[in-house]
């Protein structure tokens, strides 16, 4: 084989195994997480509400219920780099703010990190169908790999009720 085809076989199997380029992302690529989605076997209220994209941004907030009182919630936003990626801004209850980079992004799932954060590293969102969503947090604690799948449910934003 001459170099040339190595070359060439090298780049072909590189950007197969690769994820997705990413680059230009805009928010409008992220449209499907638009809505409010409950959070499944979780009492009502638990779940996130995505805005649509407009101004370069995506702006949600995501909300844990227990035993009827908010345990716990997230201000959430996307926007655009300059450099042509998105980056994923949280504000958790009682944590610091953290962002993470985007590191991949396809027709129907993001994925977000941040290697210098403590857990998570990754987070991912991945549209399963058009009425499944699946959030999943990825990372290390103590060496060992973690992830905690967020299943959810599209609703109607008005009423709480399935969206049909």
């Amino acid at each position: 084989m001459t170099a040339m085809v190595r070359i060439n076989v090298a780049c072909l199997i590189a950007t197969a195994i690769m994820p997705m380029a990413a680059l230009p992302a805009t928010v409008e690529d992220l449209g499907w997480l638009s809505g409010c989605w409950a959070a499944v076997n979780q009492e009502p209220g638990s779940g996130e509400q995505w805005m649509p994209p407009a101004g370069s941004t995506i702006f949600g907030v995501s909300r844990s219920v227990r035993n009827g009182e908010t345990v716990a919630f997230e201000f959430i936003r996307i926007v655009e780099q300059e450099d042509g990626g998105l980056q994923f801004i949280a504000s958790p209850s009682g944590q610091s703010t953290a962002s993470f980079s985007m590191l991949s992004l396809g027709d129907r799932e993001v994925v977000f990190e941040n290697l210098d954060h403590d857990f998570p590293q990754r987070i991912i969102y991945r549209l399963m169908s058009d009425e499944d969503l699946l959030g999943r947090i990825e990372g290390t604690i103590d060496g060992k790999e973690r992830a905690i799948d967020f299943p959810m449910k599209k609703i109607d934003c008005e009423s709480g009720e399935a969206d049909r």
